[in-house]
């Protein structure tokens, strides 16, 4: 029991010694070696509760979407929220599985492949949802500024706006793929940023020039289009079609303003980090493990954020999305609502197709009258087809009264009747 708890102490102090030891290394990958057990467990239970709101709030907002699509009413400034919530998506099914398993464990088990495209990956997704926000804010301004005037789209101006933001937002982090890779320290393998000295000073330039193109030049833009899209917005139009759209395009642009808010100040945690890390100097003190932590579970929390926003605050995600729900419910069930509806029908036609005996009988009644009324309802419904036999039957039971004979020999009579009946 001694040697046990010797061997305890002896691992617990060389785990803070190399904590000590490692506190100036520059790691990647989300790989974030710590002693305490509740920070392995918080971290990782709160990237879980966060990957599941967003993977829902994100699905619904791109059913939505799809739906509306489905329905020809795709534009421009759709295309931009489908692939702002296309990198929400991204970030919580690829990467924040990949950071809660990496907090949660002292020792980089995940590979070599993820170790490098880890970093890359995420910033990548950022990167293009900073440069949609920026795209969203411009054409939220032209919608603001000319409503009527906003129509659909070509889809392949959809495209290569989608597709510039996508190459753009890959290749500002790239540095991050080429230095990331695993390392052995201590007997430990890890994940670090291995720079070498030739290029120290470009990686130096890269973390300062980084934050700026990716995070405060795309959120100065953002703020200026919006700001005057607002600012259009309050102008009010003389016609009340156009006094609508304004309506609806300031509900746009505040609901979209929020999503830029939110982002900034959700995002800022992690650039503070960012930017204390790269310009760390030796001796100097790191960042704390708590705050590291807690700026990736902010950046990740972003895209829980994001669909939120959308089903919260805007009417036209309100409608749409109960427009998805009763197209889903009408989707499952079309077998029985069927099944219901065709015996009631099947009734319905029946009963309009079969004539009825009194309807027959007091049709040739009607027919001498001639009152105003039988004609009006001639003229009003359909006359119901009376085969010939049925009409003869009828009447003649009417018109011919026959008197019932006792005549034990009725065939020798038969001539008689019949001529009395002509008379």
């Amino acid at each position: 029991m001694e040697k046990v708890m010797l061997a305890a102490a002896s691992a617990d102090s060389n785990s803070s010694t190399m904590n000590v030891s490692l506190a100036h290394l520059h790691f990647a990958g989300g790989y974030l070696p710590s002693d305490s057990k509740d920070w392995r467990t918080i971290i990782p239970a709160f990237l879980v509760a966060v990957c599941l709101v967003g993977f829902v709030g994100n699905l619904c907002v791109i059913g939505i979407l799809l739906h509306s699509a489905w329905k020809g009413k795709l534009s421009l400034i759709h295309s931009l929220i489908l692939n702002l919530s296309l990198a929400d998506l991204s970030l919580l099914l690829f990467s924040a599985p990949v950071r809660a398993t990496a907090y949660s464990k002292g020792v980089w088990d995940l590979g070599w492949f993820v170790c490098k495209s880890s970093d890359w990956f995420i910033h990548t997704c950022m990167a293009a949802k900073s440069l949609t926000i920026v795209a969203v804010a411009k054409v939220c301004f032209m919608y603001a500024k000319d409503p009527a005037k906003q129509g659909s789209v070509h889809s392949c101006t959809i495209w290569s706006v989608l597709v510039a933001i996508w190459a753009v937002a890959s290749l500002l982090p790239l540095p991050e793929w080429f230095f990331s890779t695993t390392r052995l320290h201590a007997g430990v393998e890890m994940c670090l940023m291995d720079v070498p000295a030739v290029a120290e000073k470009f990686m130096s330039m890269f973390g300062k020039l980084y934050p700026l193109l990716v995070f405060c030049l795309p959120l100065l833009f953002a703020s200026f289009y919006f700001w005057r899209a607002y600012g259009q917005c309050q102008k009010r139009g003389t016609k009340t079609q156009n006094l609508r759209k304004q309506m609806r395009s300031k509900r746009l642009t505040v609901t979209l303003l929020s999503i830029g808010v939110t982002s900034a100040l959700l995002w800022l945690p992690e650039w503070i980090a960012w930017l204390w890390i790269w310009h760390l100097k030796a001796g100097g003190r790191a960042p704390p493990q708590g705050f590291l932590a807690l700026s990736q579970v902010l950046m990740f929390s972003i895209s829980s954020a994001n669909p939120l926003i959308f089903l919260v605050m805007s009417e036209e995600f309100k409608e749409g999305l109960k427009g998805v729900w009763k197209w889903m419910i009408t989707k499952r069930h079309p077998a029985a609502s069927e099944s219901q509806e065709a015996p009631a029908g099947n009734l319905e036609v029946l009963s309009e197709n079969i004539p009825s005996p009194g309807s027959l009988t007091s049709m040739p009644e009607k027919e001498k009258t001639g009152s105003p009324s039988s004609s009006q309802e001639k003229t009003e419904k359909a006359e119901i087809p009376i085969l010939p036999d049925v009409e003869q039957f009828w009447h003649e039971r009417d018109t011919v009264l026959c008197v019932q004979d006792n005549d034990p020999t009725p065939w020798e009579h038969e001539d008689r009747e019949t001529g009395e009946c002509e008379k």
